[in-house]
């Protein structure tokens, strides 16, 4: 995968291709689903020149297709603290080998930038973001809640994060899980991340 500063223009035609008959991949999102190309185009051209949040498209390096979308928010650069969020992922993408490197990428430069805390935060009710938070190696640090009103409902909100010296065993055991020798000829991992991040640290 490969991760590119939103362009509207570039990206915008692969990514609107992707939200087609994937209503639900919004459902925990503040916005979409878009009534049609023009609505979703005009709501990346909002997107695209803001600092924060800083938001990339997803693209297969083979194809250069773009199929998702995150974005660094919540910038604390005197404190270290930088989230991901705003993630959303197509169909085609989510739970792949394509989405966890995405996620690995982020994370890998979130440290890379100096920064000591990292943050994943999602509605308590996505159990799916809950799920992957936990597999990524974010720990879990407890419920907000009534933390926003979403869509005309509240919204509690599970927080999660990964401080600087946790990073080592997530970035060890992301490599390890990412090696090409770690899958079989059907593409099946031999080795769960989990397991991979107890054997290079623990947690």
């Amino acid at each position: 995968m490969r991760l590119e500063p939103l362009d509207p223009t570039k990206h915008g035609p692969d990514l609107f291709a992707e939200t087609v008959g994937a209503d639900a991949t919004w459902d925990y999102l503040a916005y979409g689903p878009f009534l049609g190309r023009d609505e979703f185009v005009r709501w990346l051209e909002q997107r695209a020149p803001l600092d924060d949040p800083l938001t990339f498209a997803i693209l297969d390096r083979t194809t250069g297709t773009a199929r998702g979308l995150a974005s660094f928010m919540r910038m604390d650069p005197a404190n270290g603290v930088i989230e991901i969020g705003h993630i959303w992922l197509s169909p085609r993408l989510q739970r792949t080998r394509q989405a966890t490197e995405a996620i690995y990428l982020m994370s890998w430069y979130a440290f890379e930038l100096g920064n000591r805390r990292l943050e994943w935060k999602c509605d308590a009710l996505n159990a799916a973001s809950r799920r992957a938070a936990g597999r990524f190696g974010f720990v879990f640090e407890g419920v907000f809640r009534q933390h926003m009103v979403i869509k005309d409902r509240n919204r509690d909100t599970a927080w999660y994060s990964i401080v600087d010296a946790e990073w080592p065993s997530r970035e060890a055991a992301f490599e390890a899980w990412l090696a090409p020798d770690n899958f079989d000829s059907s593409g099946r991992q031999k080795r769960a991340l989990s397991e991979l991040r107890s054997a290079s640290a623990g947690t």
